[in-house]
């Protein structure tokens, strides 16, 4: 049977609906609702904004674009923003491509238009094309510290263009937008590598700027086990070893 406490937090997600596929799967569903909705969400005080992004980030890094529909609903309901949706969404290209964002723009539209929320969403840039990389690179320090200083006209020549990229495209026309904070973003982005598998180099970098600006490792460890029943046990496993690392 589903347990009381997975049934209300279910309702609390998703007020007054009713899954379908209870009735064609019911077995399986009571294990994972079971599981999600009352082990998981009850292991520790990880707040529901907070949960809710990093589920949302956590489900473009595997691509599951049918599981980010359904869940977003429950974002909004527990007080995820449509800014801080969009902001999201935006960040994801930096680490996933646009290939593999542009089907999760098309939902956050879709979801957005059907709760009469007016787009374009108000601007949340808070640079110029001509500064970009400039700011950026601040943003460099500030996360990771002084050593990032220079970065963009660091390297060998023939590839010193990535770093700029890096600092212009990555860091510049996003992480310096309005929307979340810094420790959002940084949640965000690593919830982005643990979820995508094979990025444990920039996973355990990130691990490590996301204990520098406050967000420390039993934050991200609290992240990992939300996000656990949406990208199962290796790559969660994964992002563990990557926080000790880090954390060592």
């Amino acid at each position: 049977m589903v347990t009381e406490a997975a049934k209300a937090y279910h309702e609390k997600m998703f007020p007054g609906s009713h899954s379908t596929i209870m009735e064609t799967d019911p077995e399986f569903m009571e294990r994972f609702y079971n599981f999600a909705y009352d082990e998981v969400v009850n292991q520790d005080d990880l707040d529901d904004r907070t949960r809710y992004m990093a589920i949302l980030a956590t489900l473009l890094g595997c691509q599951g674009v049918g599981e980010f529909h359904c869940q977003m609903g429950a974002a909004l309901n527990f007080g995820v923003t449509p800014v801080e949706i969009k902001e999201i969404v935006y960040q994801a290209t930096a680490y996933l491509g646009i290939g593999r964002v542009s089907p999760f723009l098309e939902v956050v539209n879709e979801v957005l238009a059907e709760r009469g929320v007016k787009l374009p969403l108000e601007s949340q840039s808070t640079n110029t094309a001509e500064n970009r990389v400039e700011t950026g690179e601040q943003v460099q320090v500030e996360i990771f510290g002084e050593k990032m200083r220079g970065f963009a006209q660091s390297g060998p020549e023939e590839s010193r263009h990535i770093n700029r990229w890096l600092a212009g495209n990555c860091f510049g026309d996003y992480y310096t937008r309005k929307g979340l904070t810094y420790q959002q973003r940084e949640i965000i982005t690593f919830c982005f590598l643990a979820a995508q598998g094979g990025c444990e180099p920039q996973l355990t970098s990130h691990a490590a700027a996301n204990m520098r600006i406050g967000n420390d490792k039993a934050f991200l460890i609290k992240v990992i086990s939300q996000c656990l029943p949406y990208i199962g046990y290796p790559r969660s496993l994964n992002a563990l070893r990557c926080v000790n690392a880090a954390a060592e």
